[in-house]
């Protein structure tokens, strides 16, 4: 093989020492890995193609949804199969933060190590900050000093909380004075001289500080801390009856750790950047400098929280999230390795390679300092089609474990269920990853593009905001809960929910996901520190645990009754649209795709905050992408916009995103001449979205990123 020497440096001078593997050891294992899964993994692809080449020429020559033929079809082809016969999964040795506790799950790009700490040290978070700081009490905060009258907004809002996760015996939290100390019970005094106990008898669990007026009081509630920090010297918690200048709730449980849709990697140096981000995060020592109104500092990973318990013990709380390292899927090939052939080998199984040799670090350290504190190493699986490629998927795990001499099934796989043949077959995959699986997450955003993609030719897609009110998507976010539930998850592994994607809209999300919870979802994927620690409040709201025992007691859901909705293509018939409609659904697509791919390609950014024609910031990553390119490329192909149209409409949406980029740094304008690599990939995704394997928008992003890095060297 041919190694580039960026990723063999890296590979050889940081991952390799201490954990006792040669580099020609670790090469060869790489190399037989490649020539064992190389060509298993193109035809998984080839597989992926040929299924959607039969199923264009069906709706093709079937007008209008036989759903009975339609679904035989299916099963004649091979893209639906059998369920297994009811099982449970065997998952063992997993961190209680997936096996017992729900809570928010935060996404975050490694390729940027500050954001990175960020997310990992976002377990804690101060609820007063994430109130004040956001729209949740009807519009955001003034700029300018601290508002004593919005603060004062603020607290009551934290009391209301706390009366609701940590109500007391009498009286309300509004009312308290003073927190005091009672032998192993915390009491509280209030407005009216009269002093009460707190209605969950066992709720305080450790303190901190002077045991005769401690400084911070850890309390439990859902398996999750609240932590109330009293401090009369503080300006917050001197203007508090009760002296409290702050609340943190213990949030981010886990963190997607992404090397995937948010972050645009595509060469050698970019993947070891990528990895070396991963490598620090596990060893403990990655640092990033922040600048600060007194200086530059420097962010590292939070230490634990130490409290003393009832009985004098010293009690330790955890002070960062659990990493999960999320892989890319089977598509894409890099130039970091080539094979025997000169080919580019499968990025996935380089990351998947590199994924747990930096992880080996975490296993050699302290159990109450590593990451995983059972030795488990998990990888969160996108993108895969189907119960064969999750068979593959565990497949090579087990040789991965093999070459690493790892205990079988230390690998802990996070099945995505964001493509319509893994919703169609769920409990096949599942079954396939039985030993392994930690969570089955519903990414719904990708789940869309799945969905415009695979029934492309059966007529013109209804407009992205009436997409979540089809038939499938309902079907699809139950029976992802339904199937995990059935497959033994309680107790095991978790059940996961999708991104709220505005993060400037918190109010509406602690409007919205409190949704998650409720339908018995462990876990739900919020864009920043800050919504973690807003979405906490909803796994105190709701008891996950009993919605999740409860759901057991119902009659499993049908598998028929989910297909008969699941698989209903998401198309109007009527197309009852007004031109004034047409063109405002196409505008607002080619907005978006424009503005995130020219971020992408001219500066490397993965995930995007992009304003849209309103100028609300939404998060734009590639499977937003994929949606938008998609669902123009579907009206184009079914005549509701015209080639002149999306050609009109590109250039008129270049120059809207120009003028919302033109003071940032770095920004190259696409107009006048609309002939940049941005803009023509842009460009290639909708008027050629057909053609992309699947819909995805990766190889065109690459190849318009590497292109536009060898115009910019060569200029």
């Amino acid at each position: 093989m041919k190694v580039a020497h960026e990723l063999e440096h890296f590979v050889e001078h940081e991952v390799l020492p201490d954990i006792e593997l040669s580099p020609e050891a670790f090469w060869d294992g790489f190399r037989a890995l490649v020539e064992r899964f190389a060509p298993r993994n193109r035809e998984l692809l080839a597989r992926r193609d040929h299924l959607q080449e039969q199923i264009d020429a069906w709706h093709r020559d079937h007008a209008g949804t036989d759903e009975h033929a339609y679904r035989g079809f299916l099963v004649d082809i091979g893209y639906l199969v059998d369920e297994p016969a009811p099982f449970a999964i065997e998952t063992s040795g997993v961190d209680p933060e997936i096996s017992s506790a729900a809570g928010p799950q935060l996404v975050v790009p490694v390729s940027n190590a500050r954001y990175a700490l960020n997310a990992a040290n976002a377990r804690w978070g101060s609820l007063y900050d994430a109130v004040y700081g956001t729209d949740v009490l009807g519009s955001a905060p003034a700029p300018g000093p601290y508002d004593p009258v919005r603060g004062a907004e603020v607290v009551a809002w934290v009391r209301g909380f706390l009366d609701g996760a940590l109500p007391l015996a009498s009286g309300s939290h509004r009312d308290v004075v003073e927190y005091v100390i009672d032998g192993e019970q915390a009491t509280a005094r209030l407005a009216d001289g009269s002093t009460t106990e707190f209605a969950q008898r066992d709720a305080l669990v450790g303190v901190g500080g002077d045991p005769a007026g401690p400084r911070r009081l850890l309390f439990e509630h859902h398996g999750l801390g609240i932590e109330l920090r009293v401090d009369r010297d503080h300006p917050v918690g001197a203007a508090d009856a009760a002296g409290v200048a702050d609340v943190h709730l213990e949030a981010a449980l886990t963190v997607v750790v992404d090397m995937e849709d948010s972050v645009a990697a595509v060469d050698a140096a970019d993947k070891v950047a990528v990895y070396r981000n991963w490598l620090g995060l596990l060893r403990g020592d990655l640092t990033a400098p922040v600048e600060t109104p007194t200086g530059v500092r420097t962010r590292r990973l939070a230490a634990d929280r130490a409290y003393r318990s009832a009985d004098g013990a010293t009690l330790t709380r955890r002070g960062r999230a659990l990493l999960l390292s999320r892989n890319v899927g089977l598509l894409m090939t890099t130039d970091a390795v080539l094979d025997d052939d000169g080919a580019e080998v499968p990025e996935g199984l380089l990351d998947l390679y590199l994924t747990v040799a930096c992880a080996l670090h975490d296993r050699r350290r302290d159990a109450s300092a590593r990451n995983s504190a059972t030795g488990a190493i998990y990888v969160v699986k996108p993108k895969l089609h189907g119960p064969d490629e999750a068979a593959f998927t565990d497949d090579t795990c087990a040789a991965v474990e093999a070459t690493f001499r790892l205990p079988p099934n230390t690998i802990k796989i996070g099945l995505m269920d964001e493509e319509r043949r893994t919703s169609a077959n769920l409990a096949a995959c599942v079954h396939a990853l039985r030993h392994r699986i930690f969570f089955v997450n519903t990414g719904f955003l990708d789940r869309t593009g799945d969905e415009i993609h695979t029934s492309f030719e059966a007529g013109a897609m209804v407009r992205t905001a009436d997409m979540k009110h089809s038939r499938w998507i309902a079907a699809y976010e139950d029976s992802n809960v339904d199937v995990a539930l059935r497959c033994g998850f309680v107790g095991r592994a978790q059940i996961g929910k999708g991104m709220w994607a505005a993060p400037d809209l918190m109010r509406d999300m602690v409007a919205a996901k409190r949704a998650h919870p409720a339908a018995g979802a462990s876990c739900a994927w919020v864009p920043s520190p800050t919504a973690a620690t807003l979405h906490a409040t909803h796994y105190h709201d709701v008891d996950v645990t009993a919605v999740q025992r409860e759901r057991l007691t119902r009659p499993p859901r049908d598998r028929d009754a989910t297909l008969a909705e699941l698989l209903v293509p998401p198309i109007d018939p009527s197309r009852a649209w007004t031109q004034d409609e047409v063109i405002e659904e196409l505008h607002d697509n080619l907005q978006s795709i424009l503005g995130y791919v020219v971020r992408w390609v001219d500066l490397g950014i993965g995930c995007s905050k992009i304003p849209n024609l309103a100028g609300v910031g939404l998060m734009e990553d590639r499977a937003t992408c994929r949606i938008s390119s998609q669902l123009v490329a579907n009206w184009a192909r079914h005549g509701v916009v015209t080639t002149e149209q999306v050609e009109d409409g590109l250039r008129r949406m270049a120059e809207v995103v120009d003028r919302q980029n033109e003071q940032g740094d770095g920004y190259v304008p696409m107009g006048p001449s609309f002939d940049g690599p941005g803009f023509l990939a842009a460009r290639d995704l909708v008027l050629h979205g057909k053609e992309h394997p699947s819909g995805y928008t990766e190889p065109t992003l690459h190849a318009a990123r590497r292109l536009q890095r060898r115009t910019k060297a060569g200029a």
